[in-house]
């Protein structure tokens, strides 16, 4: 276009007013600046390299972050375009066609990097073909200036096809075109099969008027086959496992109940968790084979896939196993989290009375959004705490090694079972808690008032320290029950006394069963004269005691009393009395309150009180003995012998000579003036523990246990709840059969250790100062419980499903752990919605483990297969099967060559094949000469 230049009266000659037009051939055009556009950003792109490319900012695309993408907006005329560049950090070669997670145009075309312009537009894709001519063609000038042998591609047709026409230039000589395209449906049966798609292949290349089948032609050849596990039929699933019960409501039919996949777990009895692994995807590779027929390809069609070259196993893991999935699952975790939010409320009411009674105002809120399960529902409950027939459980037989440093109750005992049944019971709200505590009470109170066992509470006569408080009193409830009822029995003393007096008299040296003591109580410290000793001279002359004994256990072994010339008895003595941990604190508190000196008197006056009624006791089982027999039986270590021991003497004399009683004598402690201990002896009446005053009072101890449970506040209740669930429900878990995995085993213990440092600080003088704190850190312990339950999960299923290859199962699990679960003791739980993509490679011992998840198709599943592709894996098609053709020609002596270059082949024809029986994707390249 002419345009008249103008020049200014000041500037030449005056007499020139104007210069005669011209068309000024200098100026860039629109197509020329376009160029340029692209070529800017290419240059940059290029200089900076892809490390420095990923340091700017560039776009992961692709796990395991290797492919990157950087981009930027050119415009031609009114159209704008966006220029995609995508590049890996660490290029894997060409030859690694089949690796995980690239590109679908890498896996298309064999490339590595490349470039996308996509318009700017709704679609996204150019339906003008004249319009993708000149974008490849400037895409094509502007790389061949920055030198660049990029690929580029554009983006045809209709979206759904997903094709694409590319170019490449590859030096001065060659340049290969890309095309890919996408049949949707109606897929001619010809190309359903490997002769046929050969047969397509060859036809691009092969200028022949035969028939291809006759033709021979060294392709190369390499195939991967998807396959994935066949879903599960309603009507067919379990067929053999399915258990046939009669329903409640209707009796004369029977109703076919469907096993669940994790009826047997140790969750199950609580709720029912859908199976985490749905499926497993197989993919099998075929290596690259040199094929010169169609017929050969149709061996390859019949050949079973067992003699694959390689084999991946991957999962199909569901969404609840990440953690970033927003699901309804049902489990331990949530209903935590619903136990933690009634912790919450507990604090509003004095009693638990309280949020089920009409008349508290208080509650009122509470009422509308909470509810009470119905009557049914709970005397079911209650019929599952307190069976008909008492059961003892055999809790802690399983315990994790750190599940006693949370101060719970153990799994299996009775309040550990409370408030397994509290996480479910009407949804676990404040008001369903204290409804179902209330009737719990009022079952413990009619065990003891009719001298029922309490169940699942075993009877061992101490009292287990470390668990919570609650379960502290239901121990020691218990006990007084048994005690309670047992006393009478267990002090009977209605023994025929002339005959134990005649028996005592005529009594020999081997006669009666030997007895030992128990082990011996705390010594208590005597007066500070120095001892006197004892050789018992003039024992010999005292005559045999007219006594009755009463209260014996039987005759000590090897053991006779020293002045009364008869064997020494064990007594029958009082069991000393239980404590639990809040009467030791209060025991420790009083003495602290009154100071050292009542602190040593009261921890001196219970032993003293423990240790007359041992004295008593023997004193009435061996009539006659002296304080030195009572040290031998009770404190041996305080009695000194001599090398001749008495023994000796039993074994060698029937009769009572010469050098009896042994040489020996008292310690110096036990020897010394005023000694604590022989002053209780020499107070100590001749009584059998079935007449002494009872240490333990079981009907006194019951009654101030159950008032301990019926005014018992709501929070120091709902902490203790909280504890023992959250052992509880670890604890179940723990009984999982995941094949010792070593990464879940790691899991589970952290768990135990988060939950007990995090419940360490859950006691109620600390709920008041730090309530924000608290229960921020106990809702981090929520989140974390649910992310090792949902693991656990899966890998419950997983070893169930591999079981026999444990090499596999392991390195699946282990993937999995790495892919879905952040880092355990985070203040939040990090999302990961990224989808599981790895898969492991099975060894050949392994393969026919994987070929069992695959069992035959079902008459149901098999009418649904009208057309087959061949390839079958125990009766199932390939749910995807993907063939890589390629053609190799030399440069020299073709008409790809010149007379200069190097003998060499090149690449001339590569189609990439994806499809199934409904649905196939090709993508051709074509190296040509220009």
């Amino acid at each position: 276009m002419a345009s008249p230049i103008k020049m200014d009266e000041n500037d030449g000659d005056p007499g020139l007013e104007e210069l005669e037009g011209f068309d000024d051939f200098t100026l860039a055009s629109g197509w020329e600046r376009f160029i340029s556009e692209i070529e800017a950003p290419c240059r940059l792109w290029l200089l900076d390299g892809s490390k420095n490319l990923v340091g700017k900012g560039a776009e992961l695309v692709l796990a395991p972050k290797n492919l990157y993408k950087v981009k930027c907006d050119v415009k031609y005329g009114m159209k704008s375009y966006c220029m995609e560049y995508y590049f890996e950090l660490e290029t894997h070669g060409k030859s690694d066609w089949w690796k995980d997670e690239v590109h679908n145009l890498q896996l298309s075309f064999g490339i590595t990097e490349f470039l996308v312009i996509t318009p700017l537009s709704m679609s996204g894709v150019i339906l003008d073909a004249p319009e993708a001519t000149k974008l490849l063609g400037a895409v094509a000038i502007a790389l061949s200036n920055c030198g660049s042998a990029w690929p580029a591609f554009v983006p045809v047709h209709d979206p759904t096809r997903n094709a694409y026409n590319g170019i490449e230039n590859i030096g001065m000589c060659f340049s290969r075109r890309f095309e890919t395209d996408r049949i949707g449906s109606q897929v001619p049966i010809r190309l359903m099969h490997l002769e046929g798609l050969y047969e397509l292949f060859v036809s691009k290349f092969a200028f022949v008027t035969t028939d291809l089948t006759f033709n021979f032609f060294k392709v190369h050849f390499t195939m991967r086959l998807t396959y994935r596990t066949p879903p599960n039929d309603g009507d067919e699933e379990h067929g053999d496992e399915s258990e046939t019960v009669k329903s409640s409501v209707d009796m004369e039919g029977p109703m076919h109940i469907i096993k669940q996949w994790d009826d047997d777990c140790p969750w199950a009895e609580w709720y029912s968790a859908e199976d985490p692994v749905k499926g497993f995807e197989l993919v099998t590779i075929w290596s690259t084979r040199i094929v010169e027929s169609s017929l050969e390809m149709a061996e390859f069609e019949n050949a079973s896939t067992k003699e694959a070259d390689k084999w991946f196993l991957m999962p199909i893991v569901f969404s609840s196993v990440n953690d970033g999935a927003k699901t309804n699952q049902v489990g331990f975790a949530s209903q935590l989290s619903l136990l933690l939010s009634a912790f919450r409320v507990s604090f509003e009411a004095e009693f638990m009375e309280d949020f089920t009674s009409v008349e508290n105002h208080g509650s009122d809120n509470l009422k509308s959004s909470t509810t009470i399960p119905p009557p049914t529902v709970l005397d079911r409950v209650l019929k599952e705490l307190f069976p008909s027939e008492a059961q003892v459980s055999g809790h802690g037989e399983r315990e994790h090694k750190h599940s006693k440093s949370i101060k719970g109750a153990p799994l299996g005992s009775l309040f550990a079972q409370f408030c397994l049944y509290s996480l479910w019971f009407g949804n676990c709200n404040i008001r369903a808690i204290s409804a179902l505590w209330v009737e719990f009470v009022r079952e413990v109170r009619w065990c003891w008032e009719e001298s029922k066992p309490l169940p699942k509470m075993p009877v061992t006569g101490t009292i287990d320290l470390s668990s919570c408080l609650i379960h502290q009193k239901l121990q020691m409830l218990a006990l007084c029950i048994v005690k309670r009822d047992s006393q009478n029995q267990f002090f009977d003393c209605d023994e025929d006394e002339t005959s134990i007096q005649n028996e005592n008299i005529k009594e020999c040296l081997d006669e009666g069963d030997l007895v030992q003591k128990p082990m011996p109580l705390k010594m208590i410290d005597g007066g500070c004269k120095s001892g006197t000793r004892w050789d018992g001279d003039t024992s010999q002359d005292l005559p045999l005691s007219p006594r009755v004994r009463r209260g014996s256990a039987g005759v000590v072994a090897n053991m006779m009393l020293l002045k009364s010339y008869q064997k020494m008895h064990a007594p029958i003595t009082q069991d000393p009395p239980v404590m639990t941990e809040d009467m030791h604190e209060e025991r420790l508190q009083t003495m602290e309150a009154f100071g050292d000196a009542f602190c040593k008197g009261s921890s001196v006056q219970l032993e003293k009180e423990i240790l007359s009624s041992d004295m008593a006791a023997f004193k009435a089982a061996n009539p006659g003995a002296v304080f030195e027999d009572f040290i031998r039986w009770h404190s041996p270590g305080h009695w000194e012998t001599a090398e001749n021991g008495e023994t000796d003497i039993l074994k060698k004399n029937s009769t009572f000579k010469r050098g009896w009683p042994p040489k020996g004598r008292l310690s110096h402690r036990m020897s010394e003036y005023g000694n604590l201990w022989r002053h209780i002896w020499n107070d100590a009446p001749d009584l059998p523990a079935c007449e002494q005053k009872p240490l333990f009072d079981p009907n006194r101890e019951g009654e101030k246990i159950l008032h301990y449970l019926e005014t018992l506040r709501p929070h120091l209740l709902l902490e203790q709840m909280v504890c023992t669930a959250f052992r509880a429900s670890a604890d179940t878990l723990n009984q999982t059969d995941f094949g010792g995995m070593k990464q879940m085993i790691v899991r589970m213990e952290q768990l135990y250790l988060t939950i007990a440092s995090t419940l360490k600080t859950l006691r109620a003088s600390h709920v008041a100062d730090k309530e924000e704190e608290l229960f921020s850190d106990l809702d981090r312990l929520c989140h974390i419980f649910e992310q090792v339950e949902r693991l656990l999960i899966f890998a419950a299923s997983i070893h169930r499903k591999l079981h026999a290859a444990p090499r596999l199962r392991n390195g699946i699990f282990d993937d999995c752990h790495k892919h879905f679960t952040p880092r355990m003791g985070v203040g939040s739980v990090d999302s990961n919605n990224k989808e599981f993509h790895i898969k492991q490679m099975v060894s050949r011992n392994e393969r026919e483990t994987v070929a069992n998840l695959f069992p035959p198709p079902t008459a149901n599943q098999s009418w649904r297969k009208v057309l087959s592709m061949g390839n079958q894996l125990n009766g199932h098609e390939p749910m995807k099967r993907e063939i890589i053709f390629t053609v190799f020609d030399a440069m020299i002596g073709s008409h790809y060559g010149t007379s200069n270059q190097s003998d060499q082949e090149i690449e001339t024809h590569r189609m990439y094949i994806c499809g199934t029986s409904n649905d196939l994707q090709v993508a051709l390249s074509v190296t040509s000469c220009d």
